[in-house]
């Protein structure tokens, strides 16, 4: 049964037909809020769907690549045409490398691949909802981000490479998003088991995973506005004390933390 703590709201998440988003498609659903679901196989949509719909929710199931603006316009039209305009914004489809390799040893096409479905994708539903957010002046913006953003990987370089840049992407929007109501916030889920996480080399003796429930929940908070005030930032729900980042909130901001920055070699860098 629904809550209803998030009734009367729209939420579009992408690759919501297995894993983290269709989990977090699910908690947004059971906190009543209505759920467009886009994604590129249809079956897994409609069966994302057909969970949302048990807990009360209103939901669509859009078949869409993200990589495609074409393919995302239109999902976007069809989201707003049946739920109404777009409250939420989860971008959480993503690729990883296929192989453990360095840069030169990569496949081109799919390092490529890669980093279109990662940032190009974030981009693209990003240029489609972002106006009539715009308008309203209002809305959120949560991207699905990794630790892998913030620290070199040798191995992952496509997969590191477009989530560092999605982080500096919405550190460039920050200023712009907040003169108009609308907050973005980039969340690390940490290594959580999913079809894709499971099955990197690197994760392949881990028996202790993090916990999907636990994200879920802490996208419902970022729905309801408890992460508003580190708008901008980087969260680690795996790893952080998510009460003590809101009570800092204020610090945090001062010190520009939780963003990439180039660190100063000296006091007087003329870099910073």
């Amino acid at each position: 049964m629904s809550t209803g703590s998030l009734a009367g709201q729209v939420a579009l998440i992408t690759g919501a037909g297995r894993g983290i988003g269709r989990e977090i498609a699910i908690g947004l659903a059971a906190e009543g809020m209505s759920v467009g679901l886009v994604g590129r196989t249809h079956e897994t949509l409609t069966d994302t769907l057909k969970e949302c719909v048990k807990r009360g929710s209103r939901g669509v199931a859009v078949t869409a690549d993200v990589t495609r603006p074409g393919s995302v316009r239109e999902a976007v039209r069809l989201i707003e045409r049946d739920l109404g305009p777009i409250d939420l914004l989860v971008n959480n489809a993503g690729l990883v490398d296929r192989a453990e390799v360095p840069l030169w040893e990569t496949d081109a096409n799919q390092w490529w691949q890669v980093v279109e479905t990662n940032l190009r994708g974030p981009y693209n539903l990003l240029r489609c909802v972002l106006p009539g957010m715009v308008t309203r002046r209002s809305g959120r913006v949560i991207n699905l981000n990794s630790g892998f953003a913030l620290r070199p990987d040798g191995n992952y370089t496509a997969y590191a490479t477009s989530k560092g840049a999605l982080l500096q992407l919405s550190d460039n929007m920050a200023d712009s998003l907040a003169r108009n109501g609308i907050v973005v916030l980039d969340i690390s889920p940490g290594a959580v088991a999913t079809d894709m996480t499971a099955g990197m080399p690197m994760f392949k003796e881990t028996t202790t995973w993090g916990s999907i429930p636990y994200m879920v929940a802490v996208t419902v908070d970022a729905a309801r506005g408890r992460f508003d005030g580190l708008h901008g930032r980087f969260i680690h729900a795996g790893r952080d004390d998510l009460e003590e980042l809101v009570n800092r909130a204020d610090a945090i901001r001062v010190a520009d933390a939780r963003t990439l920055r180039l660190r100063p070699y000296k006091s007087d860098d003329p870099m910073i």
